[in-house]
């Protein structure tokens, strides 16, 4: 098939899963006061912890709202992501899934438009953050192309997440198994990452955990951008791990979807 075609099918899964998200006000509602929630609140309550020289030294800022808010970033990302699935199982259950399917159009079209909106979703939150993060006092040492640079990752985790979720939602049937699944997920790769406090600061077997955990990458390698600038030696091992595991995990969720279509 024409590469042109492959792209404009893309587009047009793509534009309808933002035009969703558009009209969705309390979801775009949400995306803003959550992160609010999270950089106020906890980042105010545990901004003591620089006030410790010791603490501060792990952390690599005075400023806690400057080590979290990439945490945050990458966060947000991730619970998009996990519950990007649930538009197949919407999809399936309104028989929209059967109407597309029947269309003349590529299959592969269908995960890869929900994935890139999900992607640009992903970038939306993740602006949000950052502007609260600057009237909040936060740093980002590399300016714009930073900016731009944490945008991009968050995009690229949110995908990574949104295919995972993708693969299942391929198999599973039921929103409420799917919703139970993604659940279970979040919480250990949020807890075992470095989003809320540095690896040095837990215990051994905690931090081997960390080093196969995704969002650790994301996050470190957001941190430094932010706070260090553009030290590649420092950055390239983080963005190969989620370049390749973009590529996997995208490449699996269009043959999970494509076989449970078959």
């Amino acid at each position: 098939m024409n590469i042109r075609i492959i792209s404009s099918d893309i587009y047009w899964i793509f534009w309808r899963e933002i035009k969703k998200f558009i009209q969705q006000k309390p979801r775009i509602i949400m995306a803003v006061v959550q992160p609010i929630i999270w950089l106020v609140l906890m980042g105010n309550a545990m901004s003591g912890l620089t006030a410790n020289p010791i603490a501060a030294k792990m952390l690599g800022t005075n400023n806690y709202l400057s080590f979290m808010m990439p945490g945050v970033m990458i966060m947000t990302a991730l619970f998009g992501g996990v519950f990007g699935g649930t538009t197949i199982v919407w999809d399936r259950r309104l028989g929209m899934l059967n109407k597309m399917l029947s269309a003349p159009i590529h299959r592969a079209a269908i995960p890869l438009g929900k994935l890139i909106a999900i992607g640009v979703q992903s970038m939306f939150q993740a602006t949000i953050i950052v502007l609260i993060g600057l009237i909040l006092g936060v740093h980002i040492s590399s300016g714009i192309p930073g900016f731009i640079g944490m945008l991009i990752i968050s995009s690229i985790f949110g995908i990574i997440m949104g295919s995972i979720s993708l693969s299942l939602a391929a198999v599973i049937k039921s929103m409420e198994s799917l919703m139970a699944i993604t659940n279970f997920l979040t919480m250990p790769l949020m807890f075992t990452s470095n989003a809320m406090f540095p690896t040095s600061a837990m215990p051994v077997w905690l931090q081997w955990m960390a080093k196969f955990n995704p969002l650790t990458y994301a996050v470190g390698t957001m941190r430094t951008i932010a706070a260090h600038g553009w030290i590649w030696t420092e950055l390239y091992k983080g963005i190969i791990v989620l370049l390749v595991m973009a590529t996997i995990t995208i490449t699996i969720s269009i043959k999970m979807f494509n076989r449970s279509m078959s």
